[in-house]
């Protein structure tokens, strides 16, 4: 059973780390991403919620677990106007909305609540600082000590009253957290004698974990506007009228009204109307593409100039913006190596650092006598050891780095697969649909016995009616162009990677491949009666593409199909391929990819249809073209929603990127720490310039991470 719950209010990505930790120990499977404060849990136990917000409680007050499902409800609320136009709702719906009308005014009234907080906060912290500035310039010139030291004491609590109470609270629970650390500094300190160092520390540590957060929530928020494509609301036109109700209820089949400037909803067909869209939230490309009366419109794009008229063909749930959405959601709960690494590093690294301290606080001392000068060395290196630059801005690169891909028309489900990508050695396409634009049209019909092109292909057609292959369609296609009637046949059966079957009375229509020739067979009774032959279109962006991964420097482009190696050759012409092998059936796909890993060390497979799950399963990167196979983008590790082949070396750049990010922002946080570890032994190093090593060092690292976000991937 899967559990899904929403950590509000949780801020301390350290707290975050042994929150997930102690749930691991407890639940077992439990994924939790920092990034979305979303947590995963898969259970047998039916009721947990109240059991998580205990041990929650037991490492951070103030966190609050809310099941998902409410959490998005409210959250939607937020987002459009609860205002519906005249006759908009059902009396029977009278109560619902007037129930989660009153949620929505409630979380309102906590978010004026949270405001007000944060006001009264940064007005005390603006007046520490100022206090702080006093009590530095008497300190500087000499006078007024007692003055000094007083103004400095009301300039740290001003600063840090919140500090010093979740760190008591930290103390009396048992752990060490950030603000245990900084209470104990600066009360050290103090007692010390160093007052104006004690003031500086607290106001530092309030002004730094004031812009870290305003940091990370910005970036949370830039994040979930990347995921914020679908409209909460349709429009469905009946009678001549209108009336908006809830997207989550419209039922397939329903006639929807979309506006100008509106989003789709639910996925559908057009009925009426004709108008531009943009499908760059779906797809990441800008250019509004054309659509009238026939033409499907996906939930996501968004209607550029006429109204249109639609009909659904998709539930909400099932539509390609809840599908995308979902996508990008669950990506941050699948960590890469990274993240996973600086979690246990997290673990390890707390408690040595403390002991590093006592070690530099007590055996000096000893030796030497002077206990305040190396107990304030031990305080700046227990200032600087907090981990949190680490924790949190590790996490949101990954994060980050997904939500840009997003923006191109790349859905990767999680770090580890942005780590794969970024290492592949070899890509194997699939021939139709990928490195073909699935428009295959007939190009000849050849006869036997005493039938007719036409009605070879119409005996074609009519075994292929149930087939979604792109060869049945560009039958059915080939009949339309030619007025070619097509009859009803019984008992179709598909057979996979070979061909089809249908019962015409007592006889048998077979189309399938020829056996070592090429083009399709037409059979009647096993009898061969017409000959196909079929030409592709290579996708336009195909050759640029496969050049472009060359030039990323993967050492090998392969071309796997199960149509004929003749017909594999022919496509294969121009394009910077190393090997093309045809004739291959699901499982030959599959050893084929198995041995260019044993080759090159890793092989992503770019693959449309069903017959490719078991093969996209198995390659270090599994990479699905289109919405369009639900098996395929099960089976999948990134999908390309875009179906769009260059957005495959974008996506290569941008998981590089990434990678490159989350290693800059490790190295920089370790090296600034040592650095001012190795400055305090010297005692070179204050007090102050240890918090600038824990949140001046956590702000530059979240900036950092969130330009992945910003920045345009050619």
């Amino acid at each position: 059973m899967k559990h899904e719950f929403v950590l509000e209010g949780l801020h301390c990505a350290n707290c975050a780390a042994k929150i997930e930790a102690k749930l691991e120990k407890r639940y077992g499977d439990v994924r939790f991403s920092f990034a979305t404060l979303e947590l995963e849990i898969h259970t047998d136990e039916a009721d947990i919620r109240d059991e998580v917000q205990q041990i929650v409680d037991a490492i951070e007050d103030g966190v609050t677990v809310v099941p998902k499902e409410e959490h998005d409800r409210s959250h939607a609320h937020e987002e459009h106007d609860t205002d519906c136009h005249d006759g908009c709702c059902d009396h029977d719906h009278d109560h619902d909305h007037h129930h989660e009308h009153k949620q929505a005014d409630k979380k309102q009234n906590d978010g004026e609540s949270d405001d007000k907080s944060g006001k009264v906060k940064v007005i005390l912290l603006i007046i520490a600082a100022v206090l702080f500035i006093a009590a530095f310039i008497l300190h500087i010139i000499g006078k007024h000590d007692l003055i000094c030291n007083i103004i400095s004491i009301i300039s740290a609590v001003l600063a840090g009253y919140d500090v010093v109470i979740k760190g008591v609270k930290s103390i009396f629970k048992r752990r060490l957290d950030e603000t245990t650390l900084m209470t104990v500094a600066v009360i050290a300190a103090m007692v010390l004698g160093e007052f104006v160092e004690g003031a500086a520390v607290m106001v530092l540590f309030g002004i730094g974990e004031l812009l870290e957060d305003k940091a990370v929530e910005k970036s949370r928020r830039d994040i979930r506007k990347l995921a914020d494509i679908r409209p909460d609301v349709a429009y469905i036109y009946e009678n001549g009228k209108s009336r908006q109700v809830s997207a989550e209820d419209v039922e397939i089949g329903t006639i929807l009204e979309i506006p100008p400037h509106t989003r789709v909803p639910v996925d559908g067909i057009i009925t009426e109307g004709s108008t531009t869209v943009d499908a760059s939230s779906l797809t990441g490309e800008s250019e509004p593409v054309d659509a009238t009366v026939g033409a499907e419109l996906l939930s996501g794009m968004m209607n550029n100039d006429n109204t249109v008229y639609l009909k659904t063909t998709k539930a909400y749930a099932d539509s390609a913006a809840t599908r995308i959405v979902k996508l990008v959601e669950d990506s941050s709960k699948s960590k890469g190596n990274h993240e996973k690494l600086i979690t246990r590093f997290a673990a390890v690294y707390t408690p040595v650092m403390i002991g590093l301290s006592l070690v530099i606080a007590i055996i000096p001392s000893l030796i030497t006598g002077n206990w305040t000068e190396w107990i304030h060395k031990a305080l700046v290196c227990l200032v600087a050891s907090c981990p949190c630059s680490i924790v949190i801005s590790v996490p949101l690169s990954y994060y980050a780095g997904i939500g840009a891909a997003s923006k191109e028309g790349v859905l990767i489900k999680g770090g580890r697969f942005v780590e794969a990508i970024a290492a592949v050695k070899a890509f194997a396409f699939d021939k139709t649909g990928t490195i073909t634009d699935n428009q295959i049209s007939v190009k000849e019909i050849k006869t036997t016995d005493s039938y007719s092109a036409n009605e070879i292909a119409a005996l074609a057609a009519a075994a292929e009616a149930r087939s979604a292959h792109p060869v049945a369609n560009a039958l059915r296609a080939y009949c339309k162009d030619n007025n070619i009637s097509v009859e009803e046949l019984k008992e179709h059966r598909e057979i996979s990677s070979h061909g089809v079957t249908a019962r015409r009375g007592s006889d048998t229509i077979t189309v399938c491949k020829r056996e070592g020739k090429p083009g399709i067979s037409v059979q009647l009774n096993d009898s061969e009666i017409g000959v196909i032959t079929l030409s592709e279109h290579i996708r336009s962006e195909a050759p640029g593409a496969l050049q472009a991964l060359k030039e990323l420097g993967v050492q090998k482009n392969v071309m796997l199909s199960g149509d004929k190696q003749e017909s594999c050759q022919n496509v294969a012409q121009g394009l910077a391929l190393d090997e093309v092998h045809g004739e291959l059936l699901p499982e030959d796909k599959v050893k084929t990819v198995e041995r260019l890993i044993n080759d090159c060390g890793s092989c992503a497979f770019v693959g449309d249809g069903i017959n490719d799950a078991p093969v996209l399963s198995r390659a270090t990167c599994g990479i699905a073209m289109g919405l369009g196979s639900d098996a395929a983008i099960e089976s999948a590790d990134m999908v390309l929603s875009s179906e769009n082949l260059s957005s495959l070396p974008r996506a290569v750049r941008l998981a590089r990127r990434t990678l490159s990010t989350v290693k800059a922002n490790i190295t920089f946080s370790l090296i600034v720490k040592v650095v001012i570890i190795i400055l305090a032994i010297m005692n070179i190093a204050p007090l102050w310039l240890a918090v600038f090593s824990d949140t001046g060092v956590c702000l530059i690292c979240v900036l950092n991470a969130v330009r992945l976000i910003r920045r345009k991937t050619k």
